[in-house]
Formats: structure tokens, C-alpha cells, sequence
């Protein structure tokens, strides 16, 4: 079998819920208020299928550039060949989490 191109390839344990924490997420994800300027971690929550982001900006860190109801968007740097890009993605809030 050849090897598959999906888009979540590779995320098996990527965007797992973690041992006794499956199905709903805590209302506390959905009650963060987040501002311009927040740093926050991008985290993938195979909880939540909508809004995730892609696999190569999960564990990244960015700042929050845009605020709308049901998401966030975020500048996070991406490395391109040589070159490192700043990249503008828009993220449901339960993928991110404020940065320590």
C-alpha cells in the first residue's frame, strides 16, 4: 500500500485525547477571554474537529493578531526551506491555550 497524503496523515497520537479525558471539553476552554497580543500555544484537541490546525503548527507559539467570537487568529513562525515565514492562521479557541 502506497503511502497516504491526507491532510491529519501522522496524528494518531497527535490530536488524542489524553487517558480519561475524552468526550467534552471543560467549560473553562470556551469562558478564556483572549486580547490582541496574547501569546498563546497551539495545540491540537482531537475533541474538536472544527477549526484545528494543520499538524506542522501543532506545539508552535504565536501571538494573537485577531479576535472572533468562536476563534483566534495567530502569527506563528514557520520554517520554509531556509527561509522562516510569518504565518497567519485562523484557530477555534480550543486549540489554544494561553502560553506560560
Amino acid at each position: 500500500m502506497t503511502n497516504p497524503k491526507g491532510y491529519r496523515r501522522g496524528t494518531r497520537h497527535m490530536f488524542s485525547r489524553k487517558f480519561r479525558h475524552h468526550g467534552h471539553l471543560p467549560t473553562s476552554v470556551y469562558l478564556r477571554v483572549y486580547k490582541r497580543g496574547d501569546v498563546v500555544d497551539i495545540k491540537g484537541d482531537g475533541g474538536v474537529q472544527k477549526g484545528m490546525p494543520h499538524k506542522s503548527y501543532h506545539g508552535k507559539t504565536g501571538k494573537v493578531y485577531n479576535v472572533t467570537p468562536h476563534a483566534v487568529g495567530v502569527i506563528v513562525n514557520k520554517r520554509v526551506g531556509k527561509r522562516i515565514l510569518p504565518k497567519r492562521i485562523n484557530v477555534r479557541i480550543e486549540h489554544v491555550k494561553p502560553s506560560k
